[in-house]
Parts: C-alpha cells; sequence; structure tokens
C-alpha cells in the first residue's frame, strides 16, 4: 500500500478521535463553570466587513460569560457597611447631655448637646463648624486650636503635653487659655464649656520640621 493511501485511511480516524477528545475537555470545563448571559453592543469590527465570517445576528447576539464555579447555587449578594458621619459623635441619651458652646470668628454661637469622652475636634466637625483638624486629631498640627473664654474651665482641664504644646507654639494667635480641640475631651467637670475658635488658622504640621 502506498504512503498517500495509508494517510488518506487513517487521517479520518484521527480527525475523529481529535474531534471526541475537544467535546470531552468542553464537557469537563462547562462542568466547572458557571456561565451566565448579558446583552452587549452590536460588535463593530475595525476592520473591512466580514460578512461571510460574522452574520448580523451573531453580531447583536448576547455574550455569553463564565465565571469559575462556587460551591454552593445561590448567587453572591453585595453586603454594604453602615456610612460613618464625619466627626464620629454620637447623640447624648437624655439625662447625660454634657454642654459646649462653640463661638465663631463672626461671634456667632452655638450650644451643642454632646457625650462624655467627646473632644471638640470630632464635635466641631460633626456639626459642620469651621474647624479643620488638618492631621486628623494625631496632635501634628495647630489647625484645632481653641482658646477656652473661662480660665476656671481651662484650669479644670488635664495640663497639655509636650506634643501639644509644641503644636501650640505654631499657633496663630496663642492665649494663656489657648488649647487644641482634638486634646480636649469632654467630662462632667467641663458641662457648660465656652470656646472661640480664631480667626484664622496656619497649618504647618510636625512633618514639615523633620
Amino acid at each position: 500500500m502506498s504512503t498517500q493511501r495509508v494517510f488518506a485511511s487513517v487521517l479520518p480516524r484521527l480527525r475523529v478521535a481529535s474531534s471526541k477528545n475537544a467535546t470531552t475537555s468542553l464537557a469537563q470545563q462547562a462542568q466547572q463553570l458557571r456561565c451566565y448571559s448579558r446583552p452587549t453592543a452590536t460588535l463593530r469590527p475595525s476592520g473591512p466587513a466580514r460578512s461571510s465570517v460574522l452574520s448580523s445576528a451573531a453580531a447583536s447576539a448576547p455574550r455569553r460569560v463564565c465565571v469559575p464555579a462556587t460551591s454552593s447555587a445561590q448567587p453572591r449578594t453585595l453586603s454594604t457597611s453602615a456610612s460613618l458621619f464625619h466627626g464620629h459623635v454620637d447623640t447624648p441619651k437624655p439625662g447625660e447631655e454634657l454642654w459646649v458652646t462653640f463661638i465663631d470668628k463672626e461671634g456667632v454661637e452655638t450650644k451643642i448637646a454632646v457625650c462624655k469622652g467627646d473632644n471638640l475636634l470630632d464635635i466641631a466637625q460633626a456639626h459642620d463648624l469651621e474647624m479643620e483638624g488638618a492631621c486628623g486629631g494625631s496632635c501634628a498640627c495647630s489647625t484645632c486650636h481653641v482658646i477656652v473664654e473661662d480660665p476656671d474651665y481651662y484650669d479644670k482641664m488635664p495640663e497639655p503635653d509636650d506634643d501639644e504644646n509644641d503644636m501650640l507654639d505654631l499657633a496663630f494667635g496663642l492665649t494663656e487659655t489657648s488649647r487644641l480641640g482634638c486634646q480636649v475631651i469632654m467630662t462632667p467637670e467641663l458641662d457648660g464649656l465656652r470656646v472661640k475658635l480664631p480667626s484664622m488658622t496656619r497649618n504647618l504640621q510636625s512633618s514639615d520640621f523633620n
């Protein structure tokens, strides 16, 4: 038998075997994938029209997208977390309110009921008062500078530490009763506190001197 006849007799068998292997491989992949369809825009080839290869019906058909199958047949759900308001302060319970009054540079007073443990920076930002807090309350700038109106209330506060004193040295309009709002924590002893916001602030941070 000639070589050409041998190839002619064997080649169809190879094609059938190859087709069976391809079908088996695709079936195995289908078991491992979960497919879903979604509509897509009509395909528009950038090259010349190839009507013999891509018909208009095939071009507008939805595309099938396959993703790995999970152990559960249930679709994945979208979970959300509760939104956080800037300032991170809670509304005080009735009978547990502490009061603090902010006086802005225009002389407008804002009296606010707060909880024990809240600091003045968080309180001001939660109520949209003009207190920047550029460092995020880490005692690394002077933009939450406040002036305690009553020296008696100032004396009730813990002494400022070295970090706070360093930042207060950079504050605009420093006074004997100046404090950083992020370091003033509301306590029952400070109920009725009144603080004034300076007419301007300096955004100088400790990192500027490193």
